[in-house]
């Protein structure tokens, strides 16, 4: 019998001054049984910094939603989508791979990857060489430590707010605060 996903319940406050977002969003985690809690953080991490795209991409006319993650990787780890079915943003978190890089670009308007592991570096400097020429691309680093930290937030049931002003992300629940600053790596 196979181990079935674990289910987080979340309440998202989004509140981007950068962007002029501000928005509540119920969200529901499937956490894959080989899945860290620091990977699904840092999809939620994802999905607060890339939010506003709802409205600058899709006029609010869309769906911003998890996708299949590690259950299906010919998914996102999250994705907006317009009503017209067309992938506006296709969000990966951790260290992918060139080629489902290509295709997501070839499949999406943008593309966002969030490096956060320990071995990133590592990782970036093997296939940074062979995404230059990913127009769609971008890629941020986040620290480990930061990552780590989220991971210890994890809890079937979570209200977390997210503040984004000057880029940083500061993130608050009743388990603290947390600022997020992501280096821009392309």
């Amino acid at each position: 019998m196979a181990i079935k996903s674990t289910i987080f319940k979340v309440t998202l406050s989004v509140a981007d001054i950068d962007h002029a977002y501000y928005a509540d969003h119920s969200l529901t985690l499937a956490r894959h049984p080989s899945e860290t809690d620091e990977r699904m953080m840092m999809r939620l991490l994802a999905l607060s910094f890339n939010a506003h795209l709802l409205n600058d991409l899709c006029q609010g006319d869309g769906q911003l939603v998890f996708g299949a993650g590690l259950s299906d990787p010919d998914e996102p780890d999250v994705w907006l989508k317009d009503f017209t079915g067309q992938t506006r943003l296709w969000v990966e978190v951790g260290q992918p791979e060139e080629k489902p890089l290509s295709r997501a670009c070839s499949k999406s308007d943008k593309v966002v990857v969030y490096a956060y592991h320990h071995a990133a570096e590592v990782w970036w400097k093997g296939i940074q060489n062979k995404l230059t020429r990913m127009d769609k691309l971008s890629v941020y680093r986040v620290s480990s430590d930061i990552s780590q930290e989220l991971a210890r937030w994890a809890e079937r049931s979570m209200q977390i707010q997210a503040t984004i002003q000057d880029g940083h992300l500061m993130l608050s629940s009743h388990q603290g605060t947390i600022e997020v600053t992501c280096e821009r790596w392309k």
